[in-house]
């Protein structure tokens, strides 16, 4: 029988596969004046995202490559909300975002405690 969090790793990294899978196209489409500006910054930190939460999952050190997720997290939320500030998303592309973003982010927050509580 499986503890519950052992699950959660995986179930963290496919939400942020998937939160990059619908990000990619959308900084595609963002107009020419912030494409490579605010269109590469948020296409990164997504890619960033994924890969701290990749490297966590396999890493025998869990603590830093989790940080670096938390960082992202907030750098995603940052440049999602310049973005729909900036009209290169719809609210409700922004609300869609946030909120997957939002359970990525708790989701990461809770496997970072329970890797603390093991230490």
């Amino acid at each position: 029988m499986t503890k519950p969090n052992e699950s959660e790793p995986a179930v963290v990294v496919t939400r942020a596969y998937d939160l990059l899978l619908w990000l990619l196209p959308k900084t595609a489409t963002f107009a020419r004046a912030h494409k490579f500006t605010v269109g590469d910054r948020l296409a990164t930190a997504g890619v960033e995202l994924l890969l701290a939460l990749v490297d966590a999952a396999y890493a025998s050190d869990k603590a830093r490559p989790l940080e670096q997720a938390t960082r992202q997290v907030n750098a995603v939320r940052y440049l999602l909300r310049l973005s729909k500030d900036l009209h290169l998303i719809t609210v409700d592309s922004y609300g869609f975002a946030s909120e997957r973003l939002e359970e990525i982010g708790r989701m990461a927050g809770g496997w970072q405690k329970a890797v603390r509580g093991r230490r």
